[in-house]
């Protein structure tokens, strides 16, 4: 396959992944597509080895891009102090809204390396195994920190959940 070609095909499949990877660490629409635009840059730059899993590939390496654009830009306290952006397109019926702002509250009420170990694990779908490859921490540690998570998403989203059980 062509290098354009197959760099067309990687956009294509992950650019939409990336962004929203991106986007939850830096905490900034126009800086992630900044980023995203500076990864692919990049990437075109690089002669690409065969890809046994392409998505934690370039996880690793978006992962990598944004903790340097944290570091340079001294933003890591700002990342954690910002409001939530919309993780999820907003739902018409009043309901579905509610519970999409409230899964958003929580999972940015998550400490960021726990909140990105569960973004790749429930929407991008990469195994602990592949979590760690891409943020170079040891499996039990992604494995640890995914539990956390799921551990604080449940007790912030308990009263939610008790106003709606029948």
């Amino acid at each position: 396959m062509q290098r354009s070609s197959r760099l067309e095909t990687l956009y294509d499949a992950h650019a939409a992944g990336v962004f929203h990877y991106l986007n939850g660490i830096v905490k900034s629409e126009a800086d992630a597509k900044d980023l995203l635009q500076e990864f692919f840059i990049k990437l075109a730059a690089r002669e690409l080895p065969p890809l046994e899993n392409e998505r934690a590939y370039l996880l690793r390496i978006a992962h990598r891009m944004a903790i340097d654009w944290l570091r340079r830009h001294g933003a890591r306290e700002r990342a954690e102090s910002t409001h939530p952006q919309a993780v999820f397109a907003t739902p018409v019926d009043p309901d579905a809204a509610k519970l999409s702002r409230e899964v958003e509250t929580a999972l940015h009420a998550l400490p960021p390396e726990q909140r990105s170990i569960a973004e790749m694990r429930l929407w991008h779908g990469l195994t602990f195994e592949q979590i760690a490859e891409v943020q170079r921490i040891p499996l039990n540690t992604a494995a640890s920190r995914f539990r956390y998570a799921l551990e604080k998403l449940r007790s912030l989203l308990q009263p939610l959940y008790d106003e709606i059980r029948p």
